[in-house]
């Protein structure tokens, strides 16, 4: 039985990783800020600590995989200064301490696999419309291009120690729980199909099970490494998913456009990437043997709704 140690695993994707994988018939370690005890059979607690640059060498020394998930949230406040900053080394930090403790402590260390997201990616190009944006397309020079590239770069020191990296440029994650699917259920109860500016920007989405699917099937092929897109097969735009979700709710409902000034007000800096269209390709990863549970928005939805 492997062992599975996850960083972040108390967040929404952690959390379902963790069922997934226990299910699978993983051990499974989760690193929190304190100390934790687990009732559940084939779970348990070690602390690190990103600003001590701390991981428990018991811990470290158990697992045979990490899959590092760590990283602020990056919709849950407004962008701020300090929050923005917040955000960039919550996940520069948690990477530079995984590669510290990988040097300095006796492990059985073998694979990473690492989050990442298409935040990478810059908005659509006539050529990315046509064909989505592949891993080898340079990182954005915007906030979250700039995260992201830094975010990936804390981790490549692992090649050096002989680990395999695997790193998953993440797209929006659907989950009724939480996540973005929730604020489109809010209004779509309501009645209301709420479009975000003209509706036109393109949406790279996955189903939390095929995330999770994607991580075990890097978990499980030694062949898979480097940068891998981690999107549905089927970007959609907004106006589409908006419209599908509300009528899951509804019979009828109300189309209403919430323009980009309003959400640039309401959401500062956050609201271009909001209005950002972003066409990721999925094709590296299916080349790769990855087939999806939930390739379209529509089954998708059925599952979720």
């Amino acid at each position: 039985m492997q062992t599975v140690l996850i960083t972040g695993g108390t967040g929404m994707v952690g959390q379902s990783l963790t069922n997934y994988l226990i299910e699978k018939g993983y051990e499974v370690i989760v690193l929190t800020r304190s100390e934790k005890r687990s009732s559940r059979l084939h779970l348990s607690y070690a602390v690190w600590d990103i600003n001590k640059q701390y991981i428990d060498p018991v811990a470290l020394k158990k697992a045979d995989i990490i899959v590092h998930l760590a990283g602020e949230s990056v919709a849950t406040k407004r962008w701020t200064k300090q929050r923005k900053e917040a955000i960039l080394q919550s996940r520069v930090q948690s990477g530079a301490l995984l590669v510290k403790a990988l040097k300095e402590n006796d492990h059985k260390v073998k694979t990473v696999i690492a989050a990442s997201a298409i935040g990478w990616y810059g908005p659509d190009t006539e050529k990315s419309l046509k064909e989505g944006f592949t891993e080898i397309d340079t990182a954005d020079t915007s906030y979250l291009g700039d995260t992201c590239k830094q975010w990936e770069e804390s981790v490549h020191p692992l090649k050096e120690l002989g680990i395999r990296l695997v790193t998953l440029r993440i797209g929006i994650v659907l989950n009724k729980r939480g996540g973005a699917l929730l604020e489109f259920i809010k209004p779509a109860k309501l009645g209301i199909a709420a479009i975000l500016g003209e509706g036109k920007q393109i949406v790279s989405w996955i189903h939390l099970q095929d995330l999770n699917g994607i991580i075990e099937f890097a978990i499980q092929n030694p062949t898979i490494n480097g940068v891998f897109n981690a999107v549905a097969p089927e970007p959609i735009d907004n106006q589409s998913l908006t419209l599908q979700i509300a009528a899951k709710y509804h019979s009828w409902y109300f189309k209403v456009y919430v323009p980009a000034w309003a959400l640039k007000i309401l959401l500062g800096e956050m609201s271009i990437e909001v209005l950002k269209s972003a066409n990721v390709s999925s094709k590296k990863i299916q080349s790769a043997g990855y087939g999806f549970d939930f390739p379209s928005i529509e089954h998708a939805l059925n599952h979720l709704l």
